[in-house]
């Protein structure tokens, strides 16, 4: 394959305005219209357009992680957000809670923010999990 020195360079900048927007997506839908789903896909969407640049090698050393590892991160995660409904014994399971104090102005922490990123972790490796064995050297 030939290299493209304008792929390399544009998938550098790319990768990094990709993960700044889906965290801004994450944390603008737990109020408005986004979300855990639609940022980890556009996350995924960077480091993919990465691995077609970088191959699958560079790529995995930039996510630090196997993209599975990420997937169980994100499940065990959205399952962490159950637990303080658990914990009272007589609350449902997925009962909502919010923390007590703002971390952000304008953003308030609680349990469905959990779930969130558990969602946005979990679709970013499921996706790059299905896609990375095609960008092989």
């Amino acid at each position: 394959m030939n290299e493209s020195l304008i792929l390399k360079t544009s998938a550098r900048y790319l990768l990094v305005t990709a993960l700044v927007l889906s965290v801004f997506v994450l944390f603008r839908g737990h109020n408005e219209p986004g979300g855990g789903f639609i940022g980890g896909l556009i996350a995924a969407a960077g480091f993919a357009f990465h691995g077609v640049a970088f191959g699958q090698r560079r790529t995995y050393r930039v996510m630090r992680l196997h993209p599975l590892a990420w997937c169980g991160i994100g499940l065990l995660l959205a399952l962490a957000s159950g637990l303080p409904a658990l914990l009272s014994l007589a609350e449902p399971f997925l009962k909502h809670y919010w923390l007590p104090f703002y971390v952000i102005p304008g953003l308030s922490l609680g349990t469905a923010v959990v779930v969130d990123i558990g969602v946005y972790l979990t679709v970013v490796g499921f996706v790059l999990a299905f896609l990375m064995p095609f960008f092989e050297e």
